[in-house]
């Protein structure tokens, strides 16, 4: 007689169990909120700018929002074609990426890529720029104080998690050789960069010159792009230590297979999709996204003028080097290479 009455708590037991499997998947599907919703003074709840995007996302989409939606898509089918997924980032993966807990963004910032810039704006959202409000008021060489702006490298592992589950993650890539002509040109022909010069101008003309001058060894201030590219392409200088970040590639200084950008921003396009980011964040009523000086900016007819040299041999072994930067983020082969 007992049965019917174990069957219907067996019954209700299971479709409890079930609704809360729904439940528990419904709530997963929309992007984690972080440590709590703040309100405005309208009473209205805070949005964060990961379910920012993620509302966009279910609305009928603008042609920024179209054309962002494209490039994630198309990030994600090269890193499951081209890369072999590791499961595990370390601290050490997490430097260049930046941390503003007041607006939920984390920024991984990429040398040569309008990265001072975006370092200001970051500086004025978190208050580290103390009274500035103007980004441009900024120093150049203040922006890139070590301790300005916090890295998600400095946080907990569950913390970390937690960052990077409920936060919106924007990065800005370039083509990687106008990128690096960009670095040569800065770190190899300009006179103030003695530190560079001293550190690996010496070391590439030791190396790389037959027959250097005294003055060269001593000074390496006279690098060719030429003897840059040798320098580059030379296993001994990867077994060494690692490239510095400002001719490292984007995939080893942001790891985009690993950590999935919300955002995928383009030099070739900064200044709509600095708005994007700022729109996403809710803030670009406050900060505006510095305006860049396009007059010495390197282009891609001046990256083919420094490629002349360059002969076609080292051109294949330098491309080679780059080639996932091409890949992962839409980068066709230049034109100018002759191999």
């Amino acid at each position: 007689m007992r049965k019917p009455k174990v069957n219907r708590m067996v019954l209700a037991m299971c479709l409890g169990c079930f609704i809360m499997v729904i439940f528990y998947f419904q709530s997963n599907l929309k992007p984690a909120q972080g440590s709590g919703r703040r309100s405005s003074g309208q009473g209205k709840s805070w949005r964060s700018p990961l379910q920012r995007l993620y509302d966009n996302d279910q609305l009928e989409q603008s042609t920024v929002q179209v054309t962002h939606q494209g490039r994630r898509e198309l990030l994600e089918d090269a890193c499951r074609s081209y890369t072999r997924k590791r499961h595990v980032l370390i601290p050490e993966d997490l430097k260049h990426v930046i941390v503003d807990d007041q607006h939920g963004l984390l920024y991984c910032y990429v040398p040569k890529v309008a990265c001072t810039n975006w370092k200001r704006v970051l500086m004025v959202l978190t208050g580290a720029a103390g009274p500035h409000r103007d980004p441009l008021s900024i120093p150049a060489n203040e922006a890139h104080v070590s301790g300005n702006l916090r890295t998600l490298s400095e946080y907990s592992t569950s913390q970390i998690n937690q960052r990077l589950r409920s936060y919106l993650k924007f990065v800005f890539v370039r083509e990687p050789f106008e990128r690096l002509v960009s670095a040569y040109r800065n770190k190899f022909t300009r006179s103030y960069n003695t530190a560079f010069h001293k550190r690996y101008g010496t070391k590439i003309i030791r190396r790389h010159r037959p027959n250097p001058q005294a003055e060269a060894l001593e000074r390496g201030d006279d690098v060719s792009f030429e003897e840059f590219v040798y320098y580059l392409v030379d296993p001994a200088t990867q077994r060494e230590e690692p490239f510095n970040e400002h001719w490292e590639r984007v995939h080893s200084l942001c790891h985009p297979c690993l950590i999935h950008y919300n955002v995928v921003g383009k030099y070739e396009t900064l200044e709509q999709d600095s708005r994007y980011v700022l729109q996403l964040a809710g803030v670009e009523g406050q900060v505006t996204f510095p305006a860049s000086a396009k007059n010495t900016r390197t282009t891609g007819d001046m990256a083919a003028q420094f490629f002349n040299n360059i002969s076609p041999f080292y051109q294949k072994k330098l491309y080679n080097l780059y080639h996932m930067d091409f890949l992962l983020f839409n980068y066709s082969t230049p034109e100018y290479l002759k191999f």
